[in-house]
């Protein structure tokens, strides 16, 4: 198993990359910031780093510059959210190992991270490329169900049809009662709730459900910032709130992760 070290201004990516690869064995520091990542590079001297490269005030070629200094060798993967571009260009020259795609589902992440390693213990390497995967749909029955609850048809419908692409089992509800319905019949492992919703806001709905030993994920949607409302869903143990128009990939990265810490 692998000392990795996670560098990415997004705290939910490091979270889920700490999860997903502490589940498989691996020791796994994190930072949310260049200069923090690099002190703990010095301090933990890790087999591998995951490099975002796109992060305020120290940039990951910053970051991977002076990781060249401390050590010429050490292999560094970059995490990509698109494709080629300049900085990662400029990220290739510095000698990368290879790029992840942030939008990998999670085995996959995990089992293209394993190959990379392997390549990593081979004393002739090939130039460094971005990792070609298949990603298979898991099992349908073995897929996390999502609830997805909006009174807005056009938010149900594209959230539920971005989730079913990525292989996961999603119900939808108009409002919070038959979301409450819908729970009671069969549990979800994951509920996306607007917060604002006629008859029955999202707080009151997660506070019903949460009265009812709902232990699963609960990422909250919303359109506007009212302070209270917001604090009481993350008091109420929500993973996060996010506002609309919705970041896709995003979202998904709070239900994987959602998924991960609620799962048995």
């Amino acid at each position: 198993m692998a000392t990795i070290l996670v560098i990415d201004d997004e705290q939910m990516i490091c979270d889920l990359l700490r999860s997903v690869f502490g589940a498989h064995g691996h020791e796994v520091f994190t930072a949310t910031g260049g200069r923090e990542g690099l002190e703990l590079f010095r301090q933990k001297k890790p087999r591998f780093t995951l490099l975002d490269l796109r992060m305020p005030e120290m940039d990951g070629i910053e970051v991977l510059q002076k990781i060249r200094t401390i050590d010429p060798q050490a292999p560094v993967i970059v995490l990509t959210g698109g494709g080629t571009d300049a900085l990662e260009i400029r990220a290739r020259g510095l000698g990368v190992t290879d790029f992840l795609r942030k939008a990998l589902p999670l085995e996959t992440l995990v089992k293209a991270m394993d190959r990379v390693m392997q390549r990593s213990g081979k004393t002739a390497q090939a130039p460094p490329a971005a990792i070609a995967v298949e990603e298979e749909p898991p099992d349908s029955m073995d897929a996390p169900s999502v609830l997805v609850v909006d009174d807005e048809p056009q938010i149900r419908s594209l959230v539920s049809q971005y989730l079913t692409r990525r292989g996961y089992r999603v119900r939808v509800a108009p409002d919070g009662p038959a979301a409450l319905a819908m729970v009671k019949e069969r549990l979800p492992q994951f509920v996306i709730l607007d917060m604002y919703m006629p008859g029955m806001n999202g707080l009151e709905v997660l506070r019903e459900l949460r009265a009812n030993k709902y232990e699963g994920g609960v990422l909250g949607l919303t359109g506007s910032q009212e302070e209270n409302l917001l604090q009481g869903v993350l008091d109420l143990g929500a993973v996060d709130v996010m506002g609309k128009p919705v970041d896709m990939e995003r979202l998904e990265l709070a239900v994987q992760l959602g998924c991960l810490l609620t799962t048995p």
